[in-house]
């Protein structure tokens, strides 16, 4: 799949995958981090991009993010197809023992991964009984484990 992609900033990096197989591809920095209102450390990918209608981006924290303090404060973005602004990701502290204004990443670093995949176009009906499972209604550890 070809999808355009505009550099809004001449550091920007092209998103790749790191290794053959891998599902998603990495996101840089343009440059370090800087504290929003609220706390966040707010990353910019100096990227635009043209997702085709019936996709959608899905940006995840890369695993080596176990190592910081940080967590992605989305936890997963998305980024629907009519989007075509800049994808910028914020990062928000788990500990209180971390410095809210200390950037962890700086350019060229990666910093998210982003997978493109499709999604169906849902339509709900509304009705007044749902069938029957063998989990039924069981919620949160249900299926015992």
């Amino acid at each position: 799949m070809k999808i355009k992609i505009k550099k809004l900033h001449s550091n920007a990096i092209i998103p790749c995958y790191a290794k053959q197989g891998d599902a998603a591809l990495d996101l840089h920095a343009t440059g370090r981090g800087k504290s929003d209102k609220y706390g966040n450390m707010v990353y910019k990918t100096g990227l635009a991009m043209e997702i085709p209608e019936g996709y959608v981006g899905l940006i995840y924290p890369r695993s080596s993010i176990s190592k910081t303090k940080q967590m992605l404060r989305n936890h997963v973005g998305v980024i629907d197809s009519g989007y075509r602004g800049e994808i910028i990701l914020k990062f928000g502290w788990f500990s209180q023992a971390a410095t809210p204004d200390s950037s962890i990443y700086d350019a060229g670093d990666r910093i998210a991964q982003l997978m493109i995949v499709p999604h169906p176009k849902v339509e709900f009906v509304e009705v007044d009984e749902l069938s029957d499972t063998d989990r039924g209604k069981g919620g949160f550890g249900s299926t015992g484990q």
